[in-house]
């Protein structure tokens, strides 16, 4: 099996969970429902109890047939039979609408959880783990978990089913009822000999899920990029070669957990053959009669019948057990960017102090070693530097999406990992190079940041952004539609919006992250005069490959590997003739005089 298991590893994340741990925390969820755990636990007592009088009526219609076969009598047998039917199906209808209720209630409970320990894990959590794999978690995996909970129920009914049927057959032949006790060990035993082999077989049948809906959604994402290196064949191959291992996981499951029905049938068939020989025994001698006889085979069917679902159950519920272990394992996983304290920030100033902090992505690479940095209050600090320098990394520990691994970093002359991290985290406000923009209006994008913004504030931080001219550019205005991803709009009004989703946040740090390097001149005129908007009275950290976000700076920062080369203004660093200009000549020179001139010179 190891061809077929290739590919299939494990999550950082994932963990192994005993079935004791599992059943308990599993449990925890159903106790919230027990006022209706209850009614289901009644009806399947009543249920069970009129679906077993049934056979007990046709075994005395047997014995009537022999002893006085009169009309009425068999009418009368035969309503009561009808009769027990029509209230079991009644209780059976009962006990299935009322447990439908509760498992819903319980996979939504479920699914609140594992979807929100999701969305507050770090980024360096996203980095790690496809968002495909999390999204089958989410719903794959908790549906599974779901359609077991349902076989719980129903093995529980045939659990009741059992222990009525056992007092009843002790009545009827002792002898006989204690020879298909001696039986039942050997039933499980072969069910439990699956239990490791299925679960293996089930874990595997998750992976390969997550791994198919990981790769899809990537395709799908990743489309346009595809198509125009026209790799849409070997896009796919790779869907063919992986869809194929999905396929030789599902058959091997399929295969393991489908033999042990054919199994379980050929002895339950030999042990029925003995049981039918020997109460036809004991029939000939006088020790029980005909319709007990009857009753007793009918009665061993249905005690082998509940006793083959209770043994399989072992190994379908391993298929439960997986998901749920999946699903607890991603509730469980430990947070990278761990708070020591949850203090007030109040209103920031925007302060902001590294101390010799040292950082790395993976615990491998080193990307800033013993740093050190101020940031006054109200200050525009421009940071620049190659791909690498550890530009962006400075930017993300501000904002507390990554943990540093030592040093120390304030804010307000306060740790950063001391304050509250939700009212900490509103007090900033950050524009990435490529915005993302959630579908729906424009409007609504830039009201994200603050819901309940009345429709007059939302125009008026719209109109302080570029004097809001590029709002007349959109075809419905605020109301047009940005499609998916704000796919609708083009790369420079998506960072309007952003720009504009910002200012009405309102934060006291801002954090541009080289928002300016896709856009035409034009379009950059216009986030230049947003960005001085939002600049404004307030701290703000500016990550640029850009000449116009750089040269208003009240301080330039150059980062090479991690660590402050040269720092001042636009002039003064020319002037030096270190690697600021090298950057200068590299990145700047060349971009466009006329926007140059739009802004002045320094």
């Amino acid at each position: 099996m190891p061809f077929i298991m290739d590919g299939l590893e494990t999550e950082s994340y994932d963990r192994k969970y005993r079935d004791r741990d599992l059943l308990k925390r599993i449990a925890k969820y159903f106790g919230r429902y027990r006022g209706k755990m209850v009614v289901v636990a009644c009806m399947l007592t009543l249920n069970s109890l009129f679906g077993t009088a049934g056979p007990i009526l046709i075994s005395e219609a047997i014995d009537l047939v022999q002893d006085n076969p009169d009309i009425k009598a068999f009418a009368l047998l035969s309503a009561g039979v009808l009769l027990l039917g029509v209230f079991a199906w009644g209780f059976n209808f009962i006990r299935q609408w009322i447990s439908a209720q509760v498992v819903g209630n319980v996979v939504l409970d479920i699914r609140k959880d594992v979807f929100n320990a999701a969305i507050n894990h770090d980024l360096s959590f996203f980095d790690e783990h496809p968002s495909g794999k999390v999204v089958s978690r989410i719903t794959s995996d908790t549906q599974d978990f779901s359609n077991v909970v349902t076989l719980v129920v129903d093995v529980l009914s045939q659990l009741m089913l059992v222990a009525i049927l056992l007092g009843w057959l002790f009545s009827v032949e002792a002898r006989l009822t204690l020879l298909v006790i001696a039986m039942t060990p050997v039933v499980f035993i072969l069910a439990l000999s699956f239990r490791r082999i299925a679960r293996k077989v089930t874990q595997n049948g998750k992976r390969v899920t997550a791994k198919i809906n990981a790769l899809i959604q990537e395709s799908i994402s990743g489309i346009m990029v595809a198509k125009g290196f026209r790799q849409e064949r070997a896009m796919y191959d790779t869907f063919y070669k992986n869809n194929d291992q999905a396929y030789r996981v599902g058959l091997t499951r399929g295969l393991v957990l489908n033999t042990i029905f054919p199994v379980m049938n050929l002895f339950s068939g030999l042990a029925m053959g003995f049981i039918a020989f020997a109460g036809g025994l004991s029939t000939r001698s006088g020790a029980v009669t005909a319709g007990n006889w009857y009753l007793f085979m009918q009665s061993v069917w249905y005690f082998w019948w509940p006793m083959m679902s209770l043994a399989s159950f072992w190994s379908q519920f391993q298929d439960g057990l997986s998901a749920s272990e999946r699903v607890f394992a991603l509730i469980d996983a430990e947070p990278r960017v761990k708070q020591t304290g949850s203090l007030p920030p109040g209103k920031l100033k925007g302060e902001i102090e590294f101390k010799d902090v040292d950082f790395s992505y993976d615990n491998a690479e080193t990307v800033l070693a013993s740093f050190s940095l101020r940031i006054e209050p109200g200050e525009t600090l421009a940071v620049v530097g190659h791909t690498g320098a550890g530009k962006t990394s400075l930017a993300r520990i501000i904002t507390r999406f990554y943990e540093f691994q030592s040093g120390s970093v304030y804010v307000d002359g306060n740790d950063i990992r001391k304050l509250n991290l939700g009212e900490y985290r509103r007090q900033v406000g950050i524009v990435p190079q490529s915005p993302y923009l959630f579908t729906g209006t424009v409007r609504e994008n830039i009201r994200y940041g603050r819901p309940e913004a009345t429709d007059e504030a939302v125009e008026a931080a719209a109109a302080h952004i570029a004097d809001g001219e590029w709002v007349a550019d959109l075809p419905e205005g605020l109301d047009s539609d940005v499609g998916t991803r704000g796919g609708s709009l083009s790369m420079g009004q998506r960072q309007l919006v952003a720009l504009a989703r910002v200012l009405l946040k309102n934060p006291r740090i801002f954090i541009l992250d080289e928002a300016t390097a896709s856009v035409d001149p034009f379009t950059e005129v216009q986030i230049q005069t947003g960005l001085e908007t939002l600049m404004e009275d307030r701290t703000a950290v500016v990550i640029a490959h850009r000449l116009s976000t750089v040269r208003k700076a009240d301080r330039i920062i150059v980062l090479k590997e991690g660590a402050i080369i040269e720092e001042g203004t636009h002039d003064g660093l020319l002037e030096i003739g270190g690697h600021y200009a090298e950057l200068y000549n590299t990145y700047f020179r060349h971009q466009s005089l006329q926007y140059i001139e739009a802004f002045g010179k320094s």
